[in-house]
């Protein structure tokens, strides 16, 4: 059982990391954020008007899910349909893709497993995110989601706390202290974000692994004005 002093709710706008984060930290909505690459990935395929199957990370159903929704399922790397928000764009209106990750696609999943409503946030998308968020829920939790060590434990990676702090700086209401403190890293990089974006480990990562690109493209902040929502098992944009 989760200890009360973890739980954050005695605010409105609340902050935690990871998958244990969503189960700890609980609201009407939990925001996911997952820079590199996953959140980034789903706001580009929403905002093209393709729905977004998440999945768990190598699970060998993914496929099936994809045969029975009549998805294109993506290997989550460098497929031609996957992580990358440019094998997503061209799918096509109506389409569908299962959209494997190891961090933000369980997040999503645990967040909805425990009934709230699960939005996907980047740079992206973080001030669409925020006001259409400010207009309907009543206790809000952003979650950023991380990567891995290669022991498996969580690695904290600066490109999603700037993210959600960027989520929450436009969020009303009264802040957590980790949120507040979320808030205060992303004003921080404000004004540099590419900078920030290409030099923290998560960046130098995308540089070595030739995927330079999609930095690109996820460090254009608010580039994009797409809500994307899970319903029915799907990221859909909830405009």
């Amino acid at each position: 059982m989760t200890p009360s002093w973890v739980d954050q709710r005695d605010h409105r706008v609340r902050f935690e990391w990871g998958p244990a984060g969503v189960e700890a930290v609980r609201s009407d909505v939990v925001v996911i954020v997952d820079v590199q690459r996953f959140t980034t990935a789903v706001d580009a395929a929403v905002s093209a008007g393709v729905a977004v199957h998440p999945h768990r990370w190598r699970d060998p159903s993914a496929g099936e899910l994809a045969a029975r929704v009549g998805a294109h399922p993506a290997d989550g790397t460098g497929g031609a349909t996957s992580l990358s928000p440019a094998s997503l764009v061209g799918l096509g209106r109506g389409a569908r893709v299962v959209l494997p990750s190891p961090n933000g696609s369980t997040c999503a999943a645990l967040a909805a497993g425990v009934g709230a409503t699960v939005v996907a946030a980047c740079l992206r998308n973080a001030t669409a995110v925020s006001t259409w968020l400010n207009a309907r829920a009543a206790t809000v939790t952003v979650v950023a989601c991380g990567e891995r060590w290669h022991d498996g434990s969580l690695r904290p990676a600066l490109e999603d706390h700037v993210g959600a702090g960027a989520v929450i700086a436009g969020l009303d209401g009264d802040r957590s202290p980790e949120a507040q403190a979320a808030a205060a890293v992303w004003h921080d990089a404000e004004g540099r974000v590419a900078d920030v974006m290409r030099a923290c480990s998560s960046g130098r990562e995308q540089h070595q692994r030739g995927w330079a690109d999609d930095l690109r493209y996820a460090e254009a902040v608010d580039a994009s004005s797409a809500v994307p929502v899970l319903r029915d098992g799907a990221f859909v944009d909830a405009r």
